[in-house]
């Protein structure tokens, strides 16, 4: 099969990123000084537009680039005080009208990206204007008395003009001296600053070790540290500033001023904390997102010690037949159906109960401290109560349903990504039995289900390795126990857990779509083998049935590749059969019956497997083309031994063999076990049998030596059984129960 590749995202179009680029010009002209020309402007923010188009279409997107961007605008003098805000809001409406709302979580991890990027250049140039300023501090106290004067002019000048508060206070926290930028911060005047204290404008909330690294510096232990801390202005709001605090001292090296500069970075903070609340609630509903739930649920498992008691549960849901309600009403609809549901299940959640919108129509409640399932189980029919009401949406009533996996376990018995597994399993098993309702967690049923979808992932691989074989079961004429054909059954050659039943992994592979693959696979042996067998026995040699599923019925080259196996392996087309359901006949008129029609046409045998089990209307048996009906070895069973004798199971296998002879066709029975079976059997006309009366399922070598040996299959009785006293009295026996032996299944 020829690997696919994902193809790249176009090259972005130079007239768009024109546009872009003259829309952020207009943005950021006149916010920060910059020594260019207008069309210079342009020419520099279309180079950074492509950057950031390409970054946001990557596959996957790179948003680190937003922070290559940042520093760009920094070092192309882009710093003044709305600058980033204008280009973070620009990028956030422009892109994804552009280029889709599908570029929208990129652009949004790449304008967080460019606003820290911005961020730390710019405060790297602070912090070298501020290591500037204090070494030209330390150089004035140096010069001579005849340079003193010029010094502290130069001083004056970027003290005066700098654009971050500078302070100078003495040893006992007394506020000397503040230029203009730090006035204007906090909102007092000059002289208002001089009768404050360092201590006076500390923070309530400041950590204990932020004095400790001030009284350090009091002390002469530090010459400078660096923190971000938050301040009161005058009026009392809140503003968050890095401030770096320096130790001058005199010509002895003793302390004797200390000196801080501060960068308001408010701004960047409430920025940074939008970007957070983004990063982890649900734009739609206002939830709490994935990222949000699993941090939580995580750090329950980290806080816990290794002998807590403490215990968790989840309350996974999922929305029943919303898919249909978005393809019916349009997405709007269901948009709003989304928020409402989140509504409704925000006001059942309680205290220590976080709900999250994980994705589509999928809903988690983490229930901290859960203290027993009881809990997990009221809030999860509080949930049902709530979404029983219908919805009124556009002006009309909807009816919404949830399906909805409770787990709750203790912490110290499972981890994060287990306890999740299993809620996604458990909720699978609500959906799988009948949808509206609640499933708890069973450990046993967890085990099974884990089994079966890792059987699910392993098969593709299997295929792949040729794990698979293929083994025969004899079809023996009734009259004469002759072979007439043989069934190909398939079994799985698992690397660790031995041979496997179709039981097994037939049905995930008919969900998985792997059944076209294997079939294909299965197909092609029987055909080589049933090749060699005609190439040895000509006449004489059995014709090889194969069980197709519904959904390779569905392929559209199924009647090609037929044909095109036939021509290759030099098999004629009537020593193959192909064997369906009768439930995949008659369930869809459509692309298999067109694909009956085509296998028949060339000369392919067709027959109903499992007949009288699909309760199906048997008149529409006439339109099929069917050769062959295969009775269900269920309906033979009291026909297995004369002291078990069933008469019902007789009345009704005679039925079934009279319906398939009045349409012409050849009527086999599944699961013959014993001789009396089989002439019983005979007597009620059935032409062929199959079971372990004759064999079991056989290697193609073992076929072809039974075939050189060409002697009848099974004991061959021509007495018939005669009618059990018990019936000619009137009674009815009992049924005999017991494990079906035909090798079909195992």
């Amino acid at each position: 099969m020829t690997e696919r590749r994902a193809a790249g995202p176009a090259p972005p179009d130079r007239d768009t990123l024109d546009v872009l680029a003259a829309r952020w010009a207009e943005e950021v002209e006149g916010t920060s000084y910059v020594p260019m020309a207008a069309d210079e402007l342009q020419e520099h923010l279309l180079e950074l537009a492509g950057l950031v188009v390409e970054a946001v279409r990557a596959e996957p997107p790179r948003p680190e680039v937003g922070a290559e961007v940042g520093r760009r605008l920094v070092a192309a003098h882009f710093t003044g005080p709305s600058t980033l805000e204008r280009t973070v809001v620009l990028l956030a409406e422009r892109l994804p009208l552009l280029y889709g709302p599908e570029v929208r979580p990129a652009v949004h991890a790449l304008t967080g990206a460019l606003a820290a990027g911005y961020a730390a250049t710019l405060r790297d140039r602070t912090l070298d204007e501020q290591e500037a300023i204090r070494r030209a501090v330390l150089v004035a106290r140096q010069h001579t008395e005849q340079a003193l004067h010029a010094s502290e002019a130069r001083f004056r000048a970027m003290f005066h003009e700098a654009a971050i508060g500078i302070g100078l206070g003495d040893m006992k926290g007394r506020i000397l001296e503040v230029n203009p930028a730090m006035t204007r911060m906090f909102g007092h005047t000059a002289d208002e600053f001089r009768e404050l204290t360092v201590g006076e404008l500390a923070h309530p909330d400041d950590a204990p070790a932020v004095w400790r690294l001030y009284e350090r510096l009091l002390r002469g232990e530090l010459d400078n540290f660096r923190i971000e801390k938050r301040f009161f202005r005058r009026d009392g709001e809140v503003i968050v500033g890095h401030l770096t605090l320096s130790l001058v001292r005199d010509e002895e090296g003793k302390p004797s001023y200390q000196l801080a500069m501060l960068e308001d970075v408010s701004e960047r903070h409430r920025l940074q904390q939008h970007l957070t609340y983004q990063a982890y609630h649900d734009p739609l509903t206002t939830l709490a997102n994935r990222a949000r739930f699993t941090e939580r649920l995580e750090r329950v498992f980290a806080d816990a010690g290794p002998h807590s008691t403490r215990r968790v549960g989840v309350c996974y849901l999922d929305l029943d037949g919303f898919k249909t309600i978005n393809d019916s009403l349009g997405h709007h609809i269901g948009d709003l159906m989304l928020q409402e549901v989140a509504r409704r299940l925000g006001a059942c959640a309680g205290e220590g109960e976080l709900v999250a919108r994980t994705g589509g129509d999928e809903f988690v409640v983490l229930v901290e401290d859960s203290q027993g399932v009881d809990r997990l189980v009221g809030l999860a029919d509080r949930v049902l109560a709530a979404l029983a009401p219908p919805l009124r949406l556009a002006g009309q009533e909807l009816a919404v349903g949830a399906s909805i996996g409770v787990v709750e376990q203790a912490v110290t018995d499972t981890t994060a990504s287990e306890l999740m597994r299993a809620a996604d399993i458990t909720l699978y098993t609500a959906k799988a039995e009948g949808r509206g309702r609640w499933a708890v967690h069973d450990p046993d049923r967890d085990e099974a289900e884990t089994a079966r979808f890792t059987l699910s992932a392993a098969l593709p691989m299997a295929v792949a390795h040729d794990e698979f074989f293929v083994l025969y079961q004899p079809l023996v004429s009734l009259s004469d126990h002759r072979v007439r054909g043989v069934e190909a059954l398939v079994r799985w050659q698992h690397p660790r857990l031995g041979v496997l039943s179709p039981a097994l992994f037939i049905g995930p592979a008919e969900e998985t779509g792997v059944i076209v693959p294997l079939g294909r696979s299965v197909l092609e042996t029987a055909c080589r083998d049933a090749r060699d067998w005609h190439a040895e026995f000509g006449s004489a040699a059995p014709f090889v049935s194969v069980n197709v599923a519904p959904r390779q019925l569905h392929e559209p080259g199924l009647v090609a590749e037929v044909a095109a196996l036939l021509d290759r392996t030099g098999l004629p087309p009537d020593r193959l059969q192909v064997e369906l359901t009768e439930r995949a006949l008659t369930t869809d008129e459509g692309a298999p019956l067109k694909a009956l029609d085509g296998l028949r046409a060339m000369g392919v045998r067709i027959a109903v497997d499992d007949f009288g089990t699909g309760y199906s209307n048997l008149s529409y048996l006439r339109k099929l083309p069917v050769d062959v009906i295969k009775l269900d070895g269920s309906f033979g069973e009291g026909l297995r031994e004369e002291e078990l004798y069933d008469e019902v199971d007789e009345r009704i296998v005679g039925t079934l063999v009279d319906l398939g002879h009045a349409l012409d066709l050849t009527v086999t029975a599944e699961g013959v076990e014993t001789a009396a079976q089989a002439a019983r059997l005979r007597e009620l006309g059935c032409d062929e049998g199959q079971g372990w009366l004759f064999a079991p399922a056989l290697p193609a070598g073992d076929v072809a030596t039974m075939l050189r040996r060409g002697e009848p299959l099974g004991e061959l009785t021509t007495a018939s059984p005669s009618r059990p006293a018990a019936l000619r009295a009137g009674s009815r026996p009992r049924r005999r129960a017991g494990p079906r032996r035909d090798g079909r299944g195992a």
